[in-house]
């Protein structure tokens, strides 16, 4: 079963999604929840159901609605990300078969998509819900859903319907797979035992009561209990934690008690957060507001802790005995004297939650044999308050830079402070007590000389952990006082509430602040355009399904590592450098080597003949010989016989090294130290120190732009397969350019490119960073796999891929802008600079590109610029959507802002008056007719109403002090494709069997973009037949030799042009044929073709 795919490995981003089932004989209810199956233990699925993909519908059955609704929804690009989105939604729809927009949306805040945007993948989601999905903001009288006739030029015949719902069959829940009868006799009729597992290294223990629980902590004090997987799990994958027994408590009623007190509730300490969630929800709404305060607070960070795959595995206790700076529950439940019951052999004892971080440490309370039964959440008392905060890089799945709880009880009927609780987290290593702060503040009243006293305080306390950086360190300082001043005005609100005549709450302008922000579900539209003059059979330009949609929803679509295992296959794993800029002194792979299954070890010595690739002075290098020159450099690989294997060996090898110097890590060090890669660019247009003179202002800036991961979803893979004679070799890779692998492959084996086939199927995301690397890992395998004589399969690990491949460049500009008081730009004086990493890779083109796109779409008399690729000990950074462009861009709009800040003028404004306006040379001497740059920028302004929604954007923010809006319009002019002619060059090949069928290939890959689908499309147009005719295959260097690399935005392009040159050299072919019988089919003129000897095989080049 391959439709679960491996995304990262920790349950972050939901591509390996599965169903799971269980049945509880004692209420005789069934359970659906879904999970990752990357952290999901194998011991742990005893008596459960798992449903993957492949069991809810496939294309030799019967397709499931939510798949059909996906692919037909344009809901899958890439499709590596879709059978896990596919499983949360059914697994959803299981237990809601109509659920709310708010239902699907925290569904899937567990999963990650980098192609779609989402949007697609929420108009499926939408057919399911029950309410109309409306905006239910009524403009001129209509919805937003009914305004394509206001937006739209009726001549213009554009859709907004992307899919038809009449298409769609129904969800049929009665239809649903039922629950295995068997593992339901097996949890009615036998008997609970304790389960015990041996696997090579680790035993695996689930006893059934608290007392054989704690008999088994006494014994093994350091076994860690596991219920969900989620701290033990990523510690044991990614830090090398090795545990030789675990213990697995989740069966013991004790543990899962739910029970209602007089003074609140009891949780056993395996509920899962998801049933806390529930149990919470269904409390609230049963007891008094004044009782359920703490609930409120714990739910509120329930939302948007994990994704709902985690909160439905993750326990309570756990997230509370990990002590983790990061848990968003722990600050919150030690703010509001939470008690916990824990017990050890022949003792049981209750303490209050907040004693386990009275040292600051997090060390203290809890004895290694003692284990956590319960946690009693309390009711919330008259005059208490309590709230709870957090800060996210976003706001779902995403760990937080801060968080806290804060409780504060009044002395009866005043603002006097009776006591008080603040906790953070994320500030140090575990969640930290104000201590010093809440006892300083005890008997003061709640007003603003409080609040001041307050805050410098709590920065006094809290001590920031030293290894953070200068301005992380003010981030978080910054949170710690903004959580205080919000609860602060939370509760001098609520006092107003109580009693409005003593207390005057907070003014109207500052109420914004206590709103929470809420993730609406989108409600944005995509439109296209087809001719009217169009054939209803023509379908270019129509919104078609991608051909492989039905089958990336069902986990069918086959990628690297889902190809079926090669007789005497091998595994790779790479050893890669320690150091950023060392000497290698020793390799020592003797303990490696003696591991289970191990085959062998490859080095530099083993590669037949080129190591270093000369693309320019630097080279490019496949194992470092003597020296290392970034952390992440490949030093050597393991081979052995399974991916467990290969990657314990690989943890064995050691390598000595001797530091040298100097070390660059930075843009300012490589400056510093003169370090660069050749050449620097220099573009220079008009006179720009004369326009300087001449200018009425001049402004100055420097713009720092951090880099970026590409996490295409598909880690780089790669499987050799050494075809046994005259040194071919198949290599199947998941790469954008399957001719510089041919061609990197070759060169390292010392053998010509046409004994080397490379076979591109589909890319699960690549974004600019499957190219040179995708060569050099390619070639790594096929060194092995030439060595051993065996397939070798090469599955980069999500840590290893980040760590070893590069990202979009970090970016220094600083700028020197001329212009004159009414915002005409006159003169631009410019310096990039862009991190390059250790190795040239496409470091130089993507600073050119930012030289050769800094003027967007602003016409700029006077300009110089210059571009530098700085050379440095970090993974070498490649190319990245936009290329240099989204860099250099933002610099170029940022001072578009200054220069609007200084005339007085907004910034649509100057926009507007620098704007390409007529028929001229860009600044790289390309002619550039601006009339579509013009219309579109008039029509946006037009159809958005762009001025009359700024200003009830000013409108809100004059009344809302803390809560802002904004609003902008930006023009692009975006060059695709690449400045050197002969890298746009494309072929491709189009063959027509005798049963009418075409075969289609071209040397463009389908990475998400849809690139097959169109190419058919295309064909479909010229050859005048449906597209159910035509198939694709794969790209290979065996069919479109020597193609370019699928990059700039313009695959589409060439590719298409090649296309549509074979298929009119056929049509040309079969022209004779057709003129002498007009009536006769497709199949009749290909017959009557093949009996001529007329040829149904052509090349396309473009």
């Amino acid at each position: 079963l391959t439709g679960t795919k491996y995304g990262c490995g920790g349950g972050g981003c939901g591509a390996c999604t599965v169903m799971i089932s269980t049945y509880e004989p004692t209420s005789k209810k069934i359970r659906h929840y879904s999970a990752n199956a990357c952290l999901l233990p194998i011991c742990s699925l005893y008596g459960v159901a798992v449903t993957t993909v492949e069991g809810i519908g496939s294309t030799k059955t019967r397709v499931h609605p939510v798949q059909e609704r996906l692919a037909k929804c344009h809901g899958s690009q890439c499709g590596f990300c879709t059978p896990g989105i596919v499983m949360s939604i059914y697994t959803l729809l299981r237990n809601h078969p109509e659920p709310t927009s708010e239902q699907m949306i925290e569904a899937l805040a567990g999963n990650l998509c980098r192609c779609t945007g989402y949007r697609p993948i929420l108009d499926a989601c939408k057919t399911f819900c029950k309410e109309s999905v409306c905006c239910e903001r009524k403009t001129n009288g209509k919805c937003c859903l009914d305004q394509e006739d206001d937006l739209f030029d009726k001549e213009a015949k554009v859709s907004t319907r992307l899919f038809s719902t009449d298409e769609f069959q129904p969800l049929d829940p009665t239809q649903e797979l039922i629950f295995p009868p068997e593992l339901m006799r097996m949890a009615e009729n036998q008997p609970k035992r304790t389960l015990i597992f041996h696997g090579e290294r680790m035993t695996w223990i689930s006893p059934v009561s608290l007392d054989e629980l704690l008999d088994l902590k006494a014994a093994h004090p350091k076994a860690p209990l596991v219920v969900g997987n989620t701290t033990v799990g990523p510690e044991m994958k990614f830090r090398g934690v090795f545990h030789p027994i675990l213990i697995a408590p989740a069966r013991i009623p004790d543990l899962n008690v739910v029970k209602y007190t007089d003074d609140g509730l009891t949780l056993g300490a395996a509920c899962s957060l998801s049933l806390v969630k529930d149990i919470l929800t269904n409390a609230i709404s049963e007891f008094s507001e004044e009782k359920t305060k703490v609930f409120c607070a714990v739910l509120q960070q329930l939302r948007t802790l994990g994704g709902e795959q985690i909160r439905n595995v993750a326990s309570l206790g756990g997230n509370i005995i990990s002590k983790k700076s990061t848990s968003d529950l722990n600050p919150i439940l030690a703010a509001s004297n939470c008690m916990l019951s824990l017990a050890s052999r022949g003792k049981k004892r209750q303490i209050p939650l907040s004693d386990i971080f009275a040292d600051g440490l997090g060390n203290n309370a809890i004895t290694p044999e003692e284990i956590l039964v319960s946690v009693h959440i309390p009711h919330s008392r008259k005059g208490e308050y309590v709230s709870a905060f957090r800060q996210a890089p976003r706001r779902e799945n995403a760990l937080p830079v801060t968080n806290a709880g804060m409780r504060v009880l009044f002395e009866e009927g005043t603002d006097i402070i009776k006591d008080l609780s603040i906790f953070y987290g994320g500030a140090v290593s575990t969640t930290v007590y104000a201590k010093q702060t809440c006892w300083t503040l005890i008997r003061r009243h709640w007003n603003e000389q409080m609040l001041d006293e307050a805050c410098r305080l709590v920065l006094k306390e809290i001590a920031l952990s030293c290894s953070a950086s200068g301005e992380e360190v003010d981030y978080k300082k910054t949170l710690i006082v903004s959580f205080f001043y919000r609860f602060f005005l939370e509760v001098l609100q609520s006092l107003k509430t109580m009693d409005p005549c003593h207390y005057p709450g907070i003014p109207m302008e500052y109420r914004s602040v206590l709103q929470d922000f809420k993730t609406k579900m989108p409600q944005s539209i995509q439109i296209y355009q087809a001719k009217a003059s169009q054939s209803p059979q023509d379908p270019v330009g129509r919104p078609i399904m991608h051909q492989s949609g039905i089958k990336h929803a069902c986990g069918e679509a086959v990628y690297i590592d889902d190809l079926p295992s090669v007789d005497g296959e091998l595994f790779l794993a790479v050893v890669t450098s320690s150091r950023a800029h060392a000497k290698i002194v020793s390799i020592d792979t003797s303990e490696a080597l003696k591991g289970p299954g191990v085959f062998d070890i490859i080095t530099a010595h083993d590669v037949p003949a080129t190591n270093e690739f000369y693309y320019s002075d630097d080279p490019e290098i496949i194992f470092a010989r003597n020296e290392v020159i970034c952390v992440g450099q490949i030093v050597c690989a393991v081979v052995a016989d399974s991916d467990v294997h290969v990657k314990q060996a690989a943890a064995k090898v050691k390598i000595e090294y001797e530091p040298l110097e100097p070390v660059i890590l930075t843009i300012e060090e490589a400056i510093k130290h003169n370090s660069f890669f050749e050449p620097k660019r220099t573009l220079e247009h008009g006179n720009v120190d004369q326009a300087f003179e001449t200018v009425d202002n001049i402004i100055e800036g420097e713009m720092h732009i951090g880099g970026q991961e590409h996490f295409y979803m598909e880690t780089q893979s790669v499987l050799a397969v050494p075809k046994g004679e005259d040194k071919e070799m198949d290599v199947y890779v998941s790469t954008q350019h399957p001719a510089i692998i041919q061609e990197m492959v070759a060169a390292s084996l010392g053998v010509p490119a046409n004994r080397i086939m490379c076979h591109v199927k589909r890319v699960g995301g690549a974004f600019g960073g499957k190219l040179l690397k995708a060569g050099l890992l390619a070639s790594v395998a096929a060194v092995a796999a030439n060595k051993t004589s065996r397939a070798v399969r090469l599955i980069l690990s999500r840590g290893d891929d980040m760590l070893i491949t590069g990202g979009r460049h970090p970016f220094i500009g600083k700028y020197k802008v001329g212009f004159m008081n009414d915002g005409r730009i006159r003169a631009l004086d410019a310096k990039y600079y862009i991190n390059g990493g250790c190795t040239p890779d496409e470091s130089v083109a993507v600073a050119e590109v930012s030289l050769l796109k800094m003027d967007n779409a602003y016409k700029i008399p006077n300009l110089r610029c210059w571009a530098y690729a700085c050379k440095t000990n970090l993974p070498s950074n490649t190319a990245f959507r936009g290329f240099g462009f989204p860099q250099s861009a933002l610099v170029t709009e940022t001072w578009i802002t200054g220069v609007a800040d200084k005339t007085g003028l907004s910034p649509e404004k100057i926009r507007e008056i620098n704007m390409y306006k007529e028929n001229e040379q860009t600044h790289f001497k390309q002619k550039l007719d601006p009339q579509n740059l013009t219309r579109c920028w008039n029509e946006c302004m037009e159809k958005s109403a762009y001025y009359s929604r700024k200003t009830a954007v000013n409108e809100f923010n004059k009344q809302n002090y803390w809560k802002k809006k904004g609003i902008a319009i930006v023009p692009m002019k975006f060059p695709l494709g690449l400045g050197t002619r002969y890298l746009s060059q494309a072929a491709a090949l189009v063959h027509i069997y005798t049963d009418g069928s075409v075969l289609l290939t071209h040397g463009g890959i389908e990475m998400g973009q849809g690139i097959h689908t169109k190419m058919i499309q295309i064909a479909s147009r010229e050859l005048n037949i449906p597209m159910s005719y035509i198939h694709f295959c794969e790209t290979s260097t065996k069919t479109v030799p020597n193609a370019c690399a699928s990059v700039g935005s313009a695959g589409t392009d060439v590719n298409g042009m090649a296309v549509k040159d074979a298929c009119q050299t056929l049509l040309k072919r079969l022209q004779p044929i057709i003129d002498k019988n007009p009536k006769g089919t497709w199949n009749d003129w290909i017959k009557e073709a093949f009996e001529q000897s007329v040829s149904l095989s052509a090349t396309g080049y473009f």
